[in-house]
């Protein structure tokens, strides 16, 4: 992606899908989809799950996003989640659609006026959605957002190609990652939890009442079963799969 960024080419859909398929962690597709947000002109993505209409929080549903703090806290105060009309088109069809942000016939008009306000003062007006669905059936979706210029069809048919790669990609890493979690020991997650708070091997030992050996073993052993390089990032993806807290 980034020769295709800095040779100034345009993106096509199958360009991509090689590099999808080396993703290991959600942090990957995170910075994959910036870099395709940024080369087609967008402003910020969101990988969502299609919420429940019993949820009223969009970022409790969001996988991955990088939509602005102010603008994604501001969203869910004012409970805007229910009226949506892109969530309600998404429980409506599984087609790509392009929408445009106006005042919404469902919303009374200061609350309409609102949601205009706050998405154009982060400049995104302009929102291409792409539902999607994971081989368990689970439905989401991939959107782009910004105030370009309206999408081709040719650059929403490569769109919508990347988004069910992305989309599969990451169930295959939270399949992955529920994996790691049930095969680390009640020991190993121990010694990581004290190493995320800043212990030495010397000082878990003791705490454990376990030999520094020991205790180096199995920060080994998790390290290995975490697929990581070092202790700090088993730690940091401990963290992440929700592991340890």
């Amino acid at each position: 992606m980034t020769a295709l960024m800095q040779a100034g080419a345009s993106p096509r859909g199958e360009d991509f899908i090689e590099e999808i398929g080396r993703l290991k962690t959600q942090f990957d597709v995170f910075r994959f989809m910036k870099g395709l947000t940024e080369a087609y002109r967008c402003r910020a993505f969101m990988v969502t799950n299609l919420p429940p209409i019993t949820s009223f929080e969009l970022q409790s549903n969001s996988v991955i996003n990088n939509w602005p703090a102010e603008l994604l806290s501001a969203y869910d105060q004012e409970g805007l989640l229910p009226t949506s009309p892109v969530l309600q088109r998404l429980r409506r069809t599984t087609l790509p659609f392009v929408h445009d942000v106006a005042p919404a016939s469902n919303r009374d008009e200061s609350r309409s006026q609102l949601v205009v306000a706050l998405f154009e003062k982060f400049r995104m007006t302009r929102f291409l959605c792409l539902p999607t669905h994971d081989a368990s059936g689970i439905r989401g979706a991939v959107t782009l957002a910004g105030d370009r210029e309206p999408f081709s069809p040719e650059e929403i048919k490569d769109l919508c190609y990347i988004a069910i790669h992305v989309f599969d990609r990451l169930a295959e890493i939270r399949s992955m990652d529920v994996r790691v979690v049930d095969a680390l020991t009640d020991r190993e997650i121990d010694c990581l939890n004290w190493t995320a708070a800043g212990k030495t091997s010397a000082e878990i030992a003791e705490i454990l009442a376990l030999s520094e050996h020991t205790v180096n073993h199995y920060l080994n052993r998790a390290t290995k079963k975490l697929d990581t390089v070092n202790r700090t990032q088993a730690v940091a993806k401990a963290l992440r799969v929700g592991l340890i807290k």
